[in-house]
């Protein structure tokens, strides 16, 4: 009697939280679908720089955005979980790819990184997004950067792969994102052919003043570089983050000491194609 009462106090706690969770995601659900369908989604640009020169670009990230109504610009980290997986998440892959392929083929020095979802990889919808915004200009395919999260990835390697190898034979980049955060079964590195590996945040954040994040972090590079990716250290936000980094080997960083997401980009205030980014 006693152990069932305890069950029913657990009951009675946890559905409010059920009940409030579930209304969070109906009205992040809701928000994106009305950003959708008023078209009111964007990109922020991040840059990505060299860690031995903070004065030199790697490429842009494109980081998908939408507006609330009120007019509000709702970052993805606010929204992503609540619709992967679902019809709203495979329109936004779209979308993402869609703006992004834009600004290749108006900015012919621009490099980009758009994310997606393992499945977009095989969606009737990004393909042809794909296929039409690579048809611009003979140049977009080498400039495009595909970023696929550690975590997607594995859910279903052996339909990624092939999906991966015919678009890398067509000059299109792959990174994998947030690397270390715990899903990558190594084993699949001697499969894959990622061209960057982006250490996830968690091991960048304070890692200064951290010798177990500067071990990880040092790994991490090493798997990287010994299969001949590309390292980018995300989240830096401090000069002293950014110099460890640089002294363990890392190629390139990204965070707000260098930037922060912007949807009015260095180029969008220059003549067009004049501004190199």
């Amino acid at each position: 009697m006693l152990e069932r009462h305890k069950e029913q106090k657990k009951r009675a706690r946890l559905n409010p939280l059920k009940t409030a969770v579930n209304g969070r995601d109906s009205d992040v659900l809701a928000m994106v679908e009305r950003a959708l369908r008023h078209k009111e989604v964007m990109l922020a640009f991040q840059p990505v720089v060299l860690a031995g020169n903070h004065r030199r670009l790697a490429f842009h990230e494109g980081l998908i955005r939408v507006l609330d109504d009120t007019g509000r610009i709702i970052p993805a980290k606010d929204f992503i979980s609540a619709i992967e997986g679902t019809e709203l998440g495979r329109q936004v892959d779209c979308l993402a790819l869609e703006l992004g392929l834009r600004e290749l083929a108006r900015y012919p020095d621009l490099r980009l990184s758009i994310n997606l979802s393992a499945p977009a990889l095989h969606d009737r919808r990004w393909l042809k997004t794909l296929e039409h915004g690579l048809a611009r200009l003979d140049t977009i395919a080498e400039r495009l950067i595909l970023e696929i999260t550690e975590a997607t990835v594995m859910a279903d390697p052996e339909q990624v792969l092939p999906a991966m190898d015919a678009l890398q034979m067509r000059g299109i980049s792959f990174a994998l994102d947030d690397f270390g955060a715990g899903q990558t079964a190594l084993r699949y590195f001697t499969d894959f052919d990622f061209d960057i590996l982006k250490i996830d945040g968690r091991f960048v954040r304070g890692i200064d003043s951290s010798a177990d994040k500067q071990a990880i972090a040092s790994a991490l590079t090493s798997i990287g570089k010994h299969f001949d990716m590309f390292t980018v250290a995300e989240h830096v936000e401090s000069q002293q983050e950014a110099k460890t980094l640089a002294k363990i080997g890392v190629d390139c960083l990204q965070g707000y000491f260098f930037g922060a997401p912007t949807i009015s980009p260095p180029w969008h205030r220059a003549p067009c194609g004049k501004k190199r980014a």
